[in-house]
């Protein structure tokens, strides 16, 4: 795991997001990746204008909208680094 918080989100477009990482790491990332196999809380994402709604929770260190919403930011982290989530030596994700 990485335990990197973000620090930064600014919607680009669409689903884009810009996000910064408190190590420094700034991409974009495709949320559509992340939440495309959720459903629940992450319905009402879909709508655009809901989406841009994105902001930082400092306590959580991770993005989340007003429904409650939030990323893991390990998950993000990995999206926006290309780099694996490793447990136990095997890759869950990316």
């Amino acid at each position: 795991m990485f335990l990197i918080d973000v620090v930064g989100v600014r919607h680009v477009q669409g689903h884009q997001l810009e996000l910064k990482f408190a190590d420094g790491l700034c991409a974009e990332v495709d949320m559509d990746k992340v939440i495309k196999r959720y459903s629940g809380v992450f319905l009402p994402l879909k709508d655009d204008a809901y989406f841009a709604q994105v902001r930082v929770d400092p306590e959580l260190g991770t993005i989340t909208w007003p429904n409650g919403a939030d990323v893991c930011p390990d998950v993000l982290y990995s999206f926006a680094s290309g780099r694996p989530i490793v447990v136990n030596g095997e890759r869950v994700l990316n």
